[in-house]
């Protein structure tokens, strides 16, 4: 009887340590399938935040040039320099409000052209209002006055970016201080009395 018992337990065991060898087995390879899934995912997520980045490339480049030194789009053969310490945006010539008002257009073709390509991609519009290097008091309220002129001038004339729904618009001033600025940087260069224009891919939820 006791060898028969013995026989038995250890072909119970045998029995269990199988299965536990089966299961074991059968946890590795979900995990192996599972990671390897992750890194799939990862992977496509990758590639499409390097679609994303890419994309403004396709600006219209009419009326934008990619600036190497700064790794960004800056505006293309229009001057958008303003009077000293005004804000007014008709100190720029007509001619260059035209084509201040196509570059508009261009963003907003832009941004469509992308929401069909890239439905989850989302950017942010930040136009920078800046002065010239002459210690004016006001300079940082001067610069951002600008940049919201620029706003105004498009919105004015029919070009709004909150209805796209993938761009978030960001009107900021800089004073004198960025580091995007005609050089010599110096009192009385008018060429920094402008706004620039800066179109920054944003990855949001990449599934």
């Amino acid at each position: 009887m006791a060898k028969n018992s013995s026989n038995t337990f250890w072909l119970s065991y045998s029995d269990l340590m199988t299965s536990l060898f089966f299961i074991m087995l059968v946890l590795f390879i979900v995990c192996v399938v599972k990671m390897k899934g992750e890194v799939i995912a990862k992977e496509e997520q990758l590639r499409k935040i390097e679609e994303l980045n890419n994309s403004i490339k396709e600006i219209d480049n009419n009326y934008f040039k990619y600036d190497e030194s700064f790794k960004r789009h800056t505006l293309k053969n229009i001057d958008v320099s303003f009077n000293t310490y005004s804000s007014n945006i008709q100190d720029i010539d007509k001619s260059q409000l035209d084509k201040l008002l196509k570059a508009g257009e261009a963003i907003v073709s832009f941004m469509r052209n992308a929401k069909r390509k890239i439905p989850e991609a989302q950017y942010l519009l930040i136009i920078e209002g800046q002065s010239s290097k002459d210690f004016y008091i006001r300079n940082y309220e001067l610069s951002y006055e600008r940049a919201l002129a620029l706003i105004k001038f498009w919105s004015n004339n029919g070009i709004e970016f909150d209805s796209l729904g993938n761009c978030e618009v960001l009107i900021s001033g800089s004073g004198q201080s960025s580091r995007f600025r005609i050089q010599p940087d110096i009192k009385g260069n008018k060429g920094n009395q402008r706004f620039v224009i800066h179109i920054i891919p944003k990855p949001g939820i990449m599934e």
